[in-house]
């Protein structure tokens, strides 16, 4: 062995000799160069984040129930979730039991990997700028660039500080450390500031960014923020800090002018489930980038629809499934269906998700999934049957950007507008080829009806607290303004399933709810729980993070409704 040693070690020395002036010319640093316009646009194609946020997030929120807790006829299961993970999650505990694919340690991870690779960008940009005005290519890769630091900075926000919560509030709230400079120290020191500090920011970048993004600078546009999708996540920015103007204004935008109809933006996904056949036909066609419904898609790597069908513990059931696809609403209340299988349950099944809906398991406690998501497996090794799981997120759609604005017009007063939006909504989920006329339309008096006068039951109606989580000059009085606005944000529930942005909704508005946990176990989800800011990744406050203030046991339970305590 040690003949070999020095043989190798001379035959290395002689190499070197012999290459001389050509090996030591040679950079070490094997990193590309960013020295073109070009060069930086294919950097920025990989900087966005590549890890998804929808299957924790929506474990968290109401569109979840737990199979091995009794149901009404006090009957539970003894299932198993897909990972532990979920278990913490579903308990609104510190998640450290998953640090992979769709955990908050991949979410911290790949938004901050992705504000690293803009700044990157932006690094050299600003160096070219002082040498002299950009060029108009230039400009509008550093929209890219600053677009995405300011989207990446917002998701960190929703997903692990509390919602805004207006300018003095967030003065002593904790925000994410925002990251304008790329890193050139092994262990840097960040600290998260006030939550007023990182919306300042994440706002100006984003005011920067909207006038120079150019969609003539992407071979596919609908994979970056394009035009559609700048206005699109201004809408959502506004709709969150209770813009509503500015809100209207951007929403207006997206689709083209206040003058252009949304409903040709709407997909009809839902009228065309005969072309279907697999989970994966409908996801395809939903996520394509062909659709006019999606103004921005990122693929994401993501287990997600394994956690959706693969344990059998968590999923869309119960409350849960009768708010969202199986929900009733104003307009199709009437129609009724029989399962064929299982229990002997009539239901109103809410016609977007006719033909279109799967079960993984059995009807008394499968878990159901909408045809909105699907999974795409990148094979790294066909033999062994081995590679990555990816999810594309639609994550600007039309149908989204309607629903927001029509909640900016109730704020703004336009209560007949907000009922025509949620209305054009609504008829595009029809489906015509099988009930023909017999829905009835959306009405303002059909709505306080539905939501005000009577309760539909299953946590469809809750109360809205939105004043209380940020106090705007805008708010809204009466039985047909809440009812409308109860509505819309049943509307976003269902719209959204699956996506995880329902817990976004739970934060902003301040809704609360019951969750049962296994046999006995029962907890509250309160206003202003502090559970809703998800704490950072342990691994991020084992290097010094200050971390998420957590509500003691005592506290919990006092804040609890009836007997609900929180429970190990």
């Amino acid at each position: 062995m040690k003949k070999l040693i020095y043989t190798l070690a001379l035959g290395a020395a002689l190499g070197l000799s012999s290459c001389g002036s050509d090996f030591l010319g040679t950079p070490t640093d094997s990193r590309v160069e960013l020295d073109s316009t070009e060069k930086l646009r294919m950097l920025l194609v990989s900087s966005y984040p590549q890890n998804n946020y929808g299957w924790p997030c929506e474990l968290m929120s109401d569109n979840m129930e737990d199979n091995n807790a009794p149901d009404e006829d006090g009957l539970r299961y003894n299932l198993a979730p897909y990972d532990r993970g979920d278990d913490e999650m579903f308990r609104w505990e510190v998640c450290v039991s998953n640090t992979s694919s769709d955990s908050p340690s991949t979410i911290w991870e790949s938004n901050y990997n992705a504000i690293a690779g803009a700044n990157a960008v932006l690094e050299v940009l600003e160096k070219w700028e002082k040498e002299g005005p950009l060029d108009a290519k230039q400009r509008a890769v550093k929209g890219e660039a600053l677009m995405i630091r300011s989207y990446c900075h917002f998701m960190l926000a929703q997903v692990f500080c509390h919602p805004y919560r207006g300018e003095a509030t967030n003065e002593t709230l904790l925000g994410v450390p925002y990251i304008k400079k790329p890193e050139t120290t092994v262990k840097p020191n960040y600290t998260r500031g006030t939550l007023k500090e990182t919306y300042d920011n994440i706002r100006a970048d984003l005011e920067a960014a909207l006038p120079l993004i150019d969609n003539s600078i992407y071979e596919i546009p609908k994979y970056h923020f394009n035009k559609t999708a700048a206005d699109a996540y201004a809408a959502r920015f506004y709709l969150f800090t209770r813009e509503y103007d500015k809100c209207l204004e951007h929403c207006n935008k997206a689709f083209g002018g206040a003058e252009v109809d949304p409903a040709a933006f709407m997909t009809t996904y839902y009228q065309n489930t005969e072309k279907f056949y697999y989970l994966s036909d409908h996801g395809k066609f939903a996520q394509g980038s062909d659709k006019a419904r999606n103004f921005l898609l990122i693929p994401t790597y993501s287990v997600a629809l394994r956690h959706f069908g693969g344990g059998n513990r968590y999923g869309v059931i119960r409350d849960a499934l009768n708010a969202t696809l199986y929900s009733s609403s104003p307009s199709w209340s009437s129609y009724k269906f029989t399962l064929t299988s299982g229990k002997s349950t009539t239901f109103t099944m809410n016609p977007c998700f006719a033909g279109c809906l799967f079960l993984n398991g059995k009807s008394e406690y499968g878990l159901f999934l909408g045809g909105n998501i699907s999974e795409q497996f990148e094979y790294t090794d066909k033999i062994a049957g081995i590679g990555y799981c990816h999810v594309t997120r639609s994550e600007f759609t039309a149908e989204e950007v309607l629903l927001t604005r029509a909640e900016a017009k109730l704020f703004l007063g336009d209560i007949n507008g907000a009922v025509a939006d949620l209305s054009i909504w609504e008829k595009a989920r029809r489906c015509t080829d099988k009930w023909g006329d017999e829905y009835e339309d959306l009405t303002v008096e059909n709505i306080r009806r539905f939501y005000v006068e009577r309760d539909p039951g299953y946590g469809i109606v809750k109360t809205i607290n939105i004043d209380q989580i940020c106090p705007s000059q805008w708010s809204v009085g009466g039985n047909d303004a809440n009812g409308v606005l109860q509505c819309i944000q049943h509307f976003r529930r269902i719209e959204t399933i699956h996506t995880g942005m329902r817990w976004f909704d739970i934060k902003r508005f301040g809704l609360e709810f019951d969750r049962k946990i296994g046999k006995d176990g029962k907890d509250h989800l309160g206003i202003l729980d502090e559970r809703k800011a998800i704490q950072i990744p342990p691994e991020i406050i084992a290097a010094g993070m200050q971390q998420n203030p957590r509500l003691s046991d005592k506290d919990i339970k006092s804040q609890s409704s009836g007997s609900y305590v929180r429970v190990n």
